[in-house]
């Protein structure tokens, strides 16, 4: 516990001088590092999670939260399965589906493509792809009408619009008189949608999924049904209940082991930079080292004549704690305000630099997210506080340790 010396002292030490303005002014750069160490990070990780939340809304857009499929890639009985899961309170949407890999041609265009076919009236309820059309609706594929919708990306390679028909090249093939032939099917280009991720905009065209059991063979059979659930954070313990709850042995997976090595990576990136940036903290927060020898140094027969009047080496360490520790409180407090602002209108401000230079940042034909998204955590904040008080209050250990040590007779000799 401090005693009111030790509060007193101190925090007059912090306050300007006039002997030495210099001291004063390391002081006041010291507590502007900390505050844009502080703010920096808090914002660039505020943006790192607007991104790890836009990217994964945008993934989960197309790809359920939860999935169940038979030991052989195909379910006979997914009615059944279906009903088993839709009893699961957690459960909010299942809809069958039929995977597979095919070749999309027209005129002299070729293009490889993941063919899913989907039930049209369930599929909206387990995918955002109904709301991500850009022409036509999802509701156009009909049983039997051989529609297909395509990916934005997809479409302008293909070269097609609604209305266009495309050859769908299967890769079962079919033996005739003339030999091997493959699997082919005309498809009238239904619609068009982008979901914003290239991995399905590029790649991911849907047909009815009574076409694709036709087209791959399957008869009434589907790979497995798809699912989505009321939180999806909670997916791995839920697909545990449903695989302890099923009649049967499935294969049940969720949407963390799908894209793990993507999450990951994002994890990793933002521990990366939480340490990067932290050594910028580090580095202002150490300038009170250098602050506070100085002070040492000038306030040496300050220190001895207090020690003189019964100041014990344990208050004068005091002392400098307290004014290293104000710099890193006032530095922290500044950068933690700033930080929070800027997470909460990073967008506003970058937008307005960008009408400011004239140019954008992010364009919107090279990157498929053109805005800086931010999503801050209390928690970050307070994790970020606390590690920039740390730093301030660990670096005046030395200095005030220093100044305890101070000798009176050896620091008054010359005076």
């Amino acid at each position: 516990m401090f005693r009111p010396l030790e509060l007193f002292v101190g925090l007059r030490y912090t306050r300007a001088k006039r002997r030495n303005h210099f001291i004063s002014f390391i002081s006041l750069t010291s507590i502007l590092g900390i505050a844009l160490g502080v703010a920096a990070l808090i914002t660039v990780l505020s943006v790192m999670n607007g991104f790890e939340k836009e990217l994964r809304e945008r993934i989960l857009g197309m790809a359920a939260h939860a999935t169940i499929s038979g030991p052989g890639g195909e379910l006979a009985d997914w009615p059944v399965v279906a009903e088993a899961a839709r009893e699961h309170p957690r459960v909010t949407g299942v809809a069958p589906y039929i995977r597979a890999e095919a070749m999309l041609t027209h005129g002299q265009a070729v293009r490889g493509a993941v063919v899913r076919g989907v039930a049209p009236d369930k599929e909206v309820d387990v995918s955002e792809v109904a709301n991500s059309m850009t022409a036509g609706e999802l509701s156009a594929l009909t049983d039997g009408g051989y529609g297909v919708v395509l990916g934005k990306d997809l479409a302008r390679a293909l070269g097609v619009i609604p209305g266009d028909r495309v050859t769908l090249v299967a890769p079962q093939a079919r033996v005739t008189p003339a030999g091997i032939l493959p699997r082919l099917r005309r498809f009238t280009v239904v619609g068009i949608f982008q979901v914003g991720m290239y991995e399905y905009d590029a790649a991911l065209a849907l047909i009815h999924i009574g076409d694709a059991a036709r087209l791959f063979r399957l008869k009434d059979n589907v790979n497995g049904v798809r699912l989505t659930l009321d939180d999806m954070f909670a997916a791995p313990r839920i697909t545990r209940e449903l695989a302890r709850q099923l009649p049967g042995s499935y294969w049940v997976s969720d949407w963390t082991q799908h894209h793990v090595n993507f999450f990951r990576a994002v994890k990793t990136e933002k521990t990366v930079m939480f340490v990067i940036l932290t050594l910028i903290v580090a580095v202002a927060a150490f300038n009170i080292v250098s602050t506070l020898i100085m002070v040492v140094t000038d306030k040496e027969s300050d220190i001895a004549i207090l020690r003189t009047l019964g100041a014990t080496p344990r208050a004068v360490m005091g002392i400098f704690i307290i004014q290293g520790s104000v710099i890193g409180v006032v530095g922290t407090l500044l950068g933690a305000v700033l930080g929070v602002l800027l997470a909460l209108n990073v967008e506003t401000v970058v937008a307005s630099i960008e009408q400011l230079l004239g140019m954008k940042f992010l364009s919107p034909e090279v990157y498929y997210i053109s805005d800086l998204p931010s999503d801050m955590h209390w928690v970050d904040v307070w994790r970020i506080s606390l590690v920039a008080l740390v730093l301030s209050l660990v670096a005046t250990i030395y200095p005030a340790w220093r100044a305890s040590r101070t000798q009176p007779a050896e620091a008054l000799r010359y005076e």
